[in-house]
């Protein structure tokens, strides 16, 4: 016991208190992206090539990280760089290949 209080009872109250902070900054790092625009929120794309390189940055000498078949559809952001487009943390492919959804609800 300590201060009286179960040890039990006290690393499930550090636990909860844990998960509700990771919460709560999760929380605010979602709406910064999104009033940014720095998120994938609602921007939306087709692959118009046969196969689609993802690669893990944006140049043609990147490793390789995953591949998309013709109409395959996927969540992306408006960040073009070297003519490649992020679709998510560490992967991008070539922009010339993807075109908008119609419905994103933001500009691609």
């Amino acid at each position: 016991m300590v201060l009286g209080i179960p040890k039990k009872t006290l690393m499930l109250v550090a636990i909860l208190a844990g998960i509700v902070v990771l919460y709560v900054m999760g929380s605010d790092r979602q709406a910064s992206e999104a009033e940014s625009g720095s998120g994938p929120a609602g921007c939306r794309v087709a692959v118009t090539a046969d196969v689609l390189n993802v690669r893990a940055a944006p140049g043609m000498d990147a490793e390789i990280v995953g591949k998309y078949k013709q109409d395959a559809e996927t969540d992306a952001d408006a960040v073009v760089r070297n003519g490649f487009r992020r679709l998510a943390e560490n992967r991008w492919a070539a922009d010339e290949f993807l075109k908008p959804v119609g419905g994103s609800t933001r500009e691609c």
